[in-house]
């Protein structure tokens, strides 16, 4: 990550440094390595193809006219290491008028159509806090990485692959975009006030939230109205069938609101898990960190931080049942690690490395 988000302390109205180091750059580089390289001297450029040689994956979301003054381009590297996978990510996609346009993770959301796929109707276009398809981004270009691999690994066969922001967030809304493109219609901004009553969300006595989704199935109904303690509801003829809770949605909405404001959230989410309805507590974020369920599948885990000290970070969302994955060091300092990829990947004597320093090329 460049230097703009290495130096990032605040976003919007939000402080996201610590102790001087930037939230953002600690969590998109844990793991790396970093070296500092000057790509526009000839030495620069040496370093890097000899890297390219030794290396399976280049990545850069460097716009294509710097990568071209900069000769990194994929013929260039193809020449040095025909089985490279060479990955790019953009603002808006390889093809058309602004595929030259540079972007950032709030224009994916709006270009993409999802800034109007959250809030209710009455709302303006909705922003969601961090950085949510930059990761989508990323985890879409590591699976066309992994695909390339692993299609090398089949063929023998290098290739170039291409991913933008713009493509990964309209991918992640797959159902929304194929209900305006095959529907011809909007997707419906939720209005909590009037719809589906068993698919909403309820606040409770304490004033938190519950979220439910019952299903359609056969007596789905009946045993949501026994967990809840109103078996009445079942027998109410206005709510009997799903086309009338639909028709008399407004009404059992009231009711419900009146319902889950009689008890606290913990309590509801008790009476959800013993019944086996489809139903949770709705968290924030500072929430995360007492919800048992987070902490015993690792999807948080500690980590003792040299800069932020002990804290919890997330951990990786799957389980592997031979090699896990775990969370090890912090993100580099810049430079970090010049001095020792450049003498044990690519073979650089230290007089070398020393010649480099003093001509500014590291």
């Amino acid at each position: 990550m460049g230097d703009p988000i290495r130096l990032l302390s605040r976003f919007g109205k939000a402080s996201v440094s610590l102790n001087g180091r930037s939230l953002f750059y600690e969590g998109a580089n844990r793991h790396k390595k970093n070296i500092t390289v000057d790509l526009k001297t000839e030495k620069g450029r040496e370093i890097a193809y000899r890297l390219v040689a030794k290396s399976d994956i280049f990545m850069t979301n460097i716009r294509q006219k710097a990568v071209e003054k900069l000769g990194m381009t994929y013929p260039i590297l193809k020449e040095i290491n025909a089985e490279i996978i060479y990955a790019t990510v953009s603002g808006y996609g390889p093809r058309g008028p602004e595929s030259q346009q540079g972007a950032f993770e709030l224009h994916g959301q709006a270009r993409s159509g999802m800034m109007y796929c959250m809030g209710e109707p009455s709302m303006p276009p909705l922003l969601i806090h961090f950085g949510v398809v930059d990761q989508a981004t990323a985890i879409m270009a590591s699976h066309a990485i992994l695909t390339a691999l692993f299609a090398r690994e089949r063929t023998g066969k290098g290739q170039e692959i291409h991913v933008s922001i713009l493509g990964a967030a309209l991918f992640l809304q797959y159902f929304n975009v194929m209900n305006a493109m095959i529907m011809g219609q909007p997707v419906p901004r939720h209005e909590r006030c009037s719809t589906d009553p068993l698919r909403n969300y309820y606040q409770c006595q304490d004033g938190k939230w519950v979220c439910i989704t019952v299903s359609y199935q056969m007596g789905a109904w009946e045993e949501f109205c026994g967990a809840i303690g109103h078996l009445e509801l079942a027998k109410d003829p206005r709510f009997e069938s799903r086309e009338s809770r639909l028709k008399n949605c407004e009404e059992l909405i009231v009711i419900f609101d009146r319902i889950f404001a009689s008890r606290p959230q913990r309590e509801w989410h008790s009476a959800f898990v013993e019944s086996g309805i489809f139903a949770t507590q709705v968290n924030s974020p500072m929430d995360l960190s007492n919800d048992p369920q987070v902490l015993e599948n690792g999807y948080l885990v500690d980590f003792d931080h040299p800069f932020f000290g002990p804290c919890l970070v997330p951990g990786y969302p799957a389980h592997f049942s031979e090699t896990p994955a775990d969370t090890r060091g912090k993100a580099p300092e810049q430079g970090e690690h010049t001095e020792e990829v450049l003498r044990e990947l690519v073979g650089y004597s230290d007089s070398e490395i020393e010649q480099l320093k003093a001509e500014g090329v590291v």
